[in-house]
C-alpha cells in the first residue's frame, strides 16, 4: 500500500509499504480522509515520534474492509471514525475513566502507525460508527471538534454564556461553531490572520478581532459592554494571548488554556490582581477522552455533525492527495504558509 513514512524530523517519504496484519481484536480501515493536526507539525519537523520510522496521522475516518477473528460489533463496509488514544485501562486515571490522563497509553500516529496511508489496522475499541449523513471529511475532524467540546465542558459552558475564542485554528473554529449552535449569547473570535477571522464569521462568530490591529482586551470589553466574556478559551498557546485572556474575562469568568505553548507564563500585578479580585477560574484542558471510551466529547460531537449542522466544510483550507504530504510539510517549515485544516484523501475526494 502507499503510505507516508517519517524516518526522522523533516524526512517524510511517500513509499510502498506492506499492508498491516490485522490482529484478532482489530479491523482493517481503508482510510478515506485524514487531517493534519497541529501536533503533527512539530512531530514531523522538529521533535520526531516515539518510534521510527513511523506512519503519522491520527485524525481520520474510513471504511472497514477486513475483520479480526474476535471483532463482534462491526462489519465489513461500516463507515467509521477512530479516536486515536489507546488507554491502558489499568492506571489510576483509567480506573477513574479520565483516559486523557492515562499514564501508559498508546496512540495512533505517534506511538504506532497512523493514517497517512491507504490502510491502517485499528482496534475494535477505537471505532465509532459514522452516520450516513456525515461525510468522511467531517468525520475525520471529529478529534479537533471533540477537543473544542472538551474545552467548553471544562469551562462549564451553559446556553446564554458569552464565549471568547482566542486563536481560530481548527479547534478554535469548532469551539466558535459549537458555542453558537449550543446557544451562546455572544461568540467573539480573535486571531492575527484576517483570513481565519473570515472563516470564524462563516461558522458563527458574532464579533471578530484582529489582535495585531487593535487592542485585544479593549475590543472584547467594547463588544461585551464593559463586562468581559463569561468564558475565554486560549487555543493559540501564545503567552501574550494567555495573559490577555485573564483581562478579557467577566467577573466569575472561566479562563481555559487549551493551546500548547511549551513556554513559561509570568503574570503581571494587574493580571494576578484581576484573577483574584474577579474570582476567575483558571482551567487547563487536555485532549478529549472519558468513559465510556471514547466518551461524551466524541459521541456528542458526532451528534452535532449528524443532527445540528456542525461541519468542517469552511474550516478545511486544503484538500490534497497523499502524494502532497512531504511538500506541504516543507512549505509549512518555510513559514508564512497560510492554512487551516489540511485534509488528505488517500483514495481521492469522496
Amino acid at each position: 500500500m502507499k503510505a507516508v513514512s517519517m524516518y526522522k524530523p523533516g524526512d517524510l517519504r511517500v513509499e510502498e509499504v506492506p499492508l498491516p496484519i490485522v490482529q484478532p481484536d482489530e479491523v482493517m480501515v481503508k482510510v478515506r480522509a485524514v487531517g493534519l493536526c497541529g501536533s503533527d507539525i512539530p512531530r514531523a519537523l522538529t521533535y520526531g515520534a516515539h518510534v521510527s520510522p513511523i506512519i503519522i496521522g491520527h485524525e481520520f475516518s474510513g471504511e472497514i474492509t477486513e475483520l479480526g477473528a474476535d471483532v463482534k460489533s462491526f462489519k465489513i463496509g461500516d463507515r467509521v471514525v477512530v479516536p486515536p488514544l489507546i488507554p491502558c485501562f489499568e492506571c489510576e486515571w483509567c480506573q477513574k475513566g479520565i483516559y486523557s490522563l492515562c499514564e501508559h497509553y498508546d496512540y495512533y500516529g505517534s506511538r504506532r502507525n497512523g493514517a497517512l496511508a491507504e490502510y491502517v489496522a485499528v482496534k475494535e475499541g477505537n471505532l465509532l460508527k459514522v452516520p450516513e449523513n456525515v461525510s468522511y471529511e467531517d468525520a475525520a475532524t471529529l478529534d479537533p471538534c471533540a477537543n473544542a467540546y472538551h474545552g467548553l465542558a471544562r469551562a462549564n459552558f451553559v446556553p446564554g454564556d458569552s464565549v471568547c475564542v482566542v486563536g481560530t485554528g481548527p479547534i478554535g473554529l469548532f469551539a466558535a461553531q459549537y458555542a453558537k449552535l449550543a446557544g451562546a449569547s455572544q461568540v467573539i473570535a480573535m486571531d492575527v490572520w484576517d483570513e481565519k477571522l473570515e472563516i470564524a464569521k462563516k461558522v458563527g462568530a458574532d464579533v471578530t478581532i484582529n489582535s495585531l490591529k487593535e487592542d485585544a482586551v479593549a475590543a472584547v470589553m467594547t463588544a461585551t459592554k464593559g463586562k468581559g466574556a463569561n468564558i475565554v478559551i486560549d487555543f493559540s498557546g501564545v503567552p501574550t494571548a494567555q495573559k490577555q485572556c485573564i483581562l478579557m474575562a467577566s467577573k466569575m469568568g472561566r479562563v481555559v488554556y487549551l493551546g500548547i505553548s511549551h513556554k513559561g507564563l509570568d503574570l503581571s500585578e494587574k493580571e494576578l490582581d484581576t484573577l483574584m479580585r474577579n474570582q476567575l477560574s483558571l482551567i487547563g484542558s487536555w485532549n478529549s477522552f472519558t468513559k465510556p471510551y471514547p466518551g461524551e466529547d466524541w459521541t456528542e460531537s458526532l451528534k452535532m455533525f449528524a443532527e445540528k449542522g456542525m461541519t468542517a466544510r469552511d474550516i478545511i483550507s486544503h484538500r490534497l492527495p497523499l502524494d502532497e504530504v512531504p511538500k506541504v510539510f516543507s512549505e509549512i517549515a518555510k513559514g508564512g504558509y497560510f492554512y487551516n485544516k489540511i485534509m488528505f484523501y488517500p483514495w481521492g475526494e469522496n
